[in-house]
């Protein structure tokens, strides 16, 4: 009986132990099962063809208007970032990965080009531009208030302000009279109307303007021994996604040959170029997070009316034009939304 006992008790001690073990086996398990069964994040394709660091800033405006729609990067939505670099020629590959894994959303803030590809790549994937033409123009829409199709986004009127960019340029230089016109001929939509643009203006004004083609970093940095050689009064820089992302080459490269630059982005005047007007792009990268929330909520593109971006910005640094030795007028003071010291 002794014996029996303890036998008995043995076995309900071991009965007691492999209850306990698969137990703990279940409590190992289960959080590998629910992370299994965890939803995947929906993935959104940002495409620049600029830089990384030089578009720093609208990468962390498109986050806040994503979080504006309570979509946060790493908790609820995976951003997956392409920063191009001036090389138009990735669009395509990038584009047919990005719809060959089905993402949520493709977001093109400010590049004509990655729009053009993605709406070529796919008519099924939502895909939230911010473009600087006519969206109707270009087909991506039917209409600005009926989209109609799977793309929307925000017009920002880049192309459209050119001429009074020049004027302004032509109000702060007056005596500037030979303009070169860096355009990008990768962008060949931005290069004809901006050439066309200042075409019109040019005359009217008793200016000569020479193109200048730069599509790399080292083009851009031949562009400026041209100017140098040349002796042009101005430089008048095209509105470009990767235009936008060298400031401080522009920056560097117009204080080291003395020339005064017009840029379409204020950011290149916080890096230290002259003057810049045209819309605000931060802004407008954040309307296009803003636009991309809502269609991950379930809004449809085609029901979205493309956005007026109508927030522009007329920016002068003044230690440029310290140092350029150019007097500002107060009258162009009192009009500039901001003055860089």
């Amino acid at each position: 009986m002794i014996c029996y006992g303890v036998l008995l008790g043995l076995g309900t001690k071991l009965m007691k132990r492999r209850e306990f073990i698969t137990f703990l086996g279940g409590l190992v398990a289960w959080p590998l099962t629910a992370r299994a069964e965890q939803p995947t994040l929906p993935l959104v394709g940002l495409v620049s063809t600029g830089s990384a660091a030089g578009s720093a800033p609208r990468a962390s405006a498109f986050r806040k208007g994503l979080s504006e729609t309570g979509y946060v990067e790493g908790q609820n939505v995976t951003i997956e970032y392409h920063w191009l670099e001036g090389q138009p020629d990735r669009v395509p590959a990038v584009m047919a990965d990005l719809v060959r894994r089905q993402v949520a959303a493709i977001a093109t803030p400010g590049s004509i080009v990655a729009t053009l590809a993605a709406k070529h790549a796919t008519a099924t994937i939502p895909i939230i531009f911010g473009s600087p033409e006519d969206p109707v123009r270009l087909g991506l829409v039917a209409s600005l208030a009926r989209p109609g199709g799977n793309a929307t986004g925000v017009n920002s009127f880049s192309q459209e302000v050119v001429s009074k960019r020049l004027r302004l340029l032509h109000d702060l230089i007056p005596k500037a009279v030979r303009i070169a016109v860096l355009v990008n001929p990768n962008n060949a939509s931005s290069t004809e109307i901006t050439l066309r643009e200042v075409q019109e203006v040019a005359h009217t004004m008793g200016l000569q303007f020479e193109p200048l083609h730069a599509t790399t970093i080292g083009e851009i940095d031949g562009a400026f021994a041209r100017l140098a050689r040349d002796h042009f009064d101005a430089l008048f820089v095209a509105p470009d996604a990767f235009f936008n992302s060298r400031g401080v080459q522009f920056a560097t490269l117009t204080a080291r040959e003395k020339i005064p630059g017009a840029f379409s982005d204020w950011e290149v005047v916080i890096s230290g170029g002259l003057m810049s007007y045209g819309s605000d792009l931060v802004d407008m990268s954040r309307e296009v997070g803003v636009y991309t929330g809502r269609i991950l909520h379930g809004a449809k593109p085609a029901e979205l009316p493309v956005l007026q971006s109508a927030k522009f910005v007329f920016a002068i640094n003044i230690q440029t034009a310290r140092t350029l030795g150019i007097e500002v007028p107060p009258g162009m003071l009192s009009i500039a939304d901001e003055v860089i010291e």
